[in-house]
Order: C-alpha cells, then structure tokens, then sequence
C-alpha cells in the first residue's frame, strides 16, 4: 500500500489517503470527500505506512473520460457562479458569493460566500435547485479563505502564502508585527485579504529568538570604538547601526555585528556578550 499526498482545486491543503494501485506524483485520481466524490491530483507518494494509519483509500486512478468529466464541471461551476450571483441580486440579498464548487459526481454543488451578517436564503436555495437540479448547499466563509481560494501576489512579490503552502490558518496579533520591528502601517503589515499578513505568525518563533538575543534600540553597547547607543537593528542580518557622542558634541554612526559588541550594563555589573544562542533574560535592563 501506497501513502498519496493529494491536492484538490480549491485547497492548498494536503490530503492523506492510500492506495493499492502504482500511482506517481502529477497523476488525476478520483477520492471520497466530504463533498461527495472529488477529483485531485496526487503531489508525492510514500511506501512508509505505519500500521496505525487508518486513511481512506483512493477510489480509482482518473481515467481519460473522467479527464474529460472534471473539464465539463469547470464549465458547469462557471454556470452556476453566475446563476447565483443573478439571484442574490435579484433577491437583494446582502452576500458576497466567492465561488462554486460540484461533487465530481455532480449530486451536490457548495456555494461559498462572504457577509458580515446572518442571510436567510432560503428561497435563494429553492431558485437555484430548480435552476441547477441538484443539492445545493451554501457556506459562509471569512476573507482569508477568500484570498486562499482566489490567489493572488503579496506585498513582497510571491505568491500569498494562503494559496501557496499553508495548511491552516493560525491567530495572527499586532504583537507579532511589533516582534519585527515593523513599522505599524496597515497597509504594510496586512494581506490582500486585508487582514494582517499569515507570515507574521509563522515567522514569530524566529524574530522571538532575535529579540531575546539582540540589544534593543536605546541600549548602550561597548565596540571596538567605544561606548556607543543602539539607534537602528536589522534583527534577521544581526547588524547594528550604533550612534557615538565626541567630547566636542559631534556624532557619528557605524554599523557592527552583533557577536562584535558587549552590552553595557546600565545599572553596573559585568559587560555581557551577545550570542545567538544565549538567550537576554534581564528584562529590566532592556528599553
């Protein structure tokens, strides 16, 4: 038996099932979903199955009609997107509708939309049975699911990371953008979705680390130059701009690593290196 790692359209997520058939990974298979049957593609294969694992088998390999059946319920999701989206106009209803997904049988269609509010729609259900002749079934989704369904480039070039790899979504807070040291402009800090970026969750355990091991802006740290005040830090290159104060007051500023400056205690005590594997825990010295 085979462990297959499936993707299906609409979900960067994988999907574990196994198979006794000899399957290679950028092969079409046909599953049993929550949905009903679904059409997927297979994105790697594993033999290491433990016996503990109890995953749902793949029905069959997609075979050349049922090809050429997933290409007719595209033109099919195409028809009935916008038969809803007619309705929901007709009916006045406040929703947004993102997105139509069949069974790959065809038993059943999801309606996914948008709304701040509850909707009752009922009788938007009942015109688009007798439009559709089929289930209907309809979901209210949030704007980040929006944006992992549709896609789109973010602020730093690539793909969202919603649509590219992440499986779930995990709680983001304003605390983790303070954690970067980013400036705290929405715009800057938000997705297409326009709620606060997905990376800034899984790159917090990084920065977290950085901080605890970084002088903070303010601190005073002994060089090569002398004493100097930390006025800028660049936490994932461990660079420091550090400004000096001449007897004349005039000032400058370099830059230096990390690992080539010593914190000066302000309350007295010994100096103390900076490492990246040496944790700060002296709150109280920290600005």
């Amino acid at each position: 038996m085979q462990k297959i790692e499936v993707r299906f359209r609409y979900n960067p997520k994988l999907f574990s099932f196994v198979s006794s058939d000899i399957l290679k990974q950028g092969d079409f298979i046909v599953v049993e979903s929550a949905l009903g049957q679904s059409f997927g593609m297979v994105q790697s294969v594993s033999n290491a199955l433990t016996k503990d694992e109890s995953m749902q088998k793949i029905l069959r390999k997609a075979s050349e009609s049922d090809i050429l059946q997933n290409e007719n319920i595209k033109e099919k999701e195409k028809i009935a997107l916008l038969e809803t989206r007619k309705l929901v106009e007709k009916l006045k209803l406040d929703m947004n509708v993102v997105n139509a997904e069949y069974s790959f049988d065809g038993s059943k269609v999801l309606i996914d939309f948008i709304s701040e509010n509850r909707v009752d729609f009922r009788e938007l259900v009942r015109d688009l049975a007798s439009i559709l002749h089929t289930r209907i079934e309809l979901k209210q989704i949030g704007v980040r699911d929006q944006a992992k369904m549709v896609g789109g480039i973010g602020i730093c070039g690539r793909v969202c990371c919603c649509a590219a790899h992440l499986k779930d979504f995990e709680k983001v807070s304003i605390k983790m953008a303070k954690s970067q040291d980013l400036a705290l402009n929405p715009v800057k800090i938000s997705g297409a979705c326009g709620r606060l970026m997905c990376c800034l969750a899984y790159e917090d355990p990084v920065y977290n680390e950085l901080q605890s091991t970084t002088p903070r802006i303010g601190s005073q740290v002994k060089t090569a130059e002398g004493v100097g005040t930390v006025v800028y830090r660049k936490l994932l290159s461990q660079v420091l701009s550090v400004k000096f104060e001449s007897a004349d007051g005039s000032v400058h500023f370099k830059d230096f690593d990390v690992k080539d400056v010593t914190f000066v205690q302000r309350s007295g005590g010994d100096d103390r290196k900076f490492k990246n594997n040496k944790k700060n825990d002296d709150k109280k010295d920290e600005n």
